[in-house]
């Protein structure tokens, strides 16, 4: 990334250097394009790893959200699994968007659909979420972020999100059950992340 480049910018200042790459996902042996300026640009990140190894398998078909996507690692994991439904690929990062829908229409999977923040309605509901939230953007504006995605969970919903241990998994799982009110718990604790499991409330 260039010297002021971060992934979460919305329009990454480093060229748009596309290049393809094969990757493991989900059982899938999948070639995707990936660039600077987007989170994990070299292929799959440990946590986002982690996170797709514990997750419980989602529903075979309902409304998913990949919160803070990158090049659609955990959008693209949530089409190949379950086809028949509808996954919301968000990000600030437009050059990650651009990816993410290439990235789906080269793999057939027509029921991604990525877009900023605001271009999803309030009035959506998610029966899964899945995330590698970005840590690194600050408390504040993680907080923010979760404050406005999390009670978004249908009922009976259930959200999953990787934090590395040592960047506060802990913190956050209590300020997830005080300050918001929902059941979260850890699922998983592998290769120094944890995986955190949100219900709706």
């Amino acid at each position: 990334m260039g010297e002021h480049d971060h992934y979460f910018s919305a329009a990454p200042v480093s060229a748009d250097q596309r290049r393809r790459l094969r990757v493991h996902l989900v059982g899938h042996d999948v070639e995707v394009e990936v660039a600077p300026g987007v989170f994990s640009p070299g292929g799959l990140d440990k946590g986002t790893a982690v996170l797709l190894a514990e997750a419980p398998a989602p529903p075979r078909e309902g409304t998913f959200l990949d919160l803070g996507c990158g090049w659609g690692p955990v959008a693209l994991s949530l089409a190949l699994l379950s086809p028949r439904a509808t996954v919301h690929a968000v990000d600030v990062n437009k050059r990650a968007l651009d990816l993410v829908r290439r990235n789906a229409a080269a793999l057939g999977l027509n029921g991604v659909h990525a877009s900023p923040p605001d271009g999803i309605p309030d009035a959506v509901r998610f029966d899964v979420i899945w995330s590698n939230p970005p840590i690194r953007v600050g408390k504040a504006a993680l907080h923010e972020l979760l404050r406005t995605w999390l009670p978004r969970l249908a009922p009976g919903g259930a959200a999953h999100l990787v934090v590395q241990r040592n960047l506060g998994s802990d913190s956050l799982q209590g300020w997830i059950t005080r300050e918001l009110g929902m059941p979260c718990t850890r699922r998983a604790s592998t290769k120094g992340f944890r995986v955190l499991e949100v219900k709706a409330s």
